[in-house]
């Protein structure tokens, strides 16, 4: 038995777990699991609703993610009365939303380091300008190509 490879897991029983964008379901299968007919997954692939991933010959794979994806639409549909230009609507929002999240996460994680690099730099300014006397030099953490412009102070 070989070692799960990358995004995949083990169960406790030792069973692989697929990862959650993998595409392994046939779309006879996905269609069972999503409980509709193949040909209503064929639709809502050229409506952009559910786009499966591709094998070499053309044939579509299917992922948990997208199962997942297939039955939401399923429920949008006979539960809420949400037609599919709707439900079409509310994937690609809710999609910019998750794309705007990891980048809110992202830019904040940017502003954290951004803040960690300046108190370090206060820090190291403030010890270096006592060192020296000097508390209007500013060392620099590493080479730059930027021109530093530098006038002495007029006397008083």
């Amino acid at each position: 038995m070989s070692a799960p490879g990358a995004g995949e897991r083990r169960h406790s029983d030792g069973a692989r777990a697929v990862a959650e964008d993998a595409p392994v379901f046939v779309i006879s299968v996905a269609a069972q699991l999503a409980g509709m007919h193949a040909q209503t997954l064929r639709q809502y692939d050229r409506l952009g609703l559910v786009t499966p991933g591709r094998t070499a010959g053309g044939g579509r794979r299917y992922s948990p993610r997208d199962v997942a994806l297939l039955r939401e639409v399923q429920r949008l549909s006979q539960e809420d009365g949400v037609n599919l230009a709707g439900i079409k609507r509310i994937i690609d929002l809710e999609s910019q939303v998750d794309a705007l999240q990891r980048r809110v996460h992202e830019l904040l994680g940017e502003v954290e380091d951004a803040e960690r690099r300046a108190a370090a730099a206060e820090s190291a300014a403030s010890g270096f300008g006592t060192a020296f006397g000097r508390a209007d030099l500013v060392p620099l953490r590493r080479a730059s190509s930027a021109l530093v412009v530098w006038r002495p102070r007029e006397p008083r």
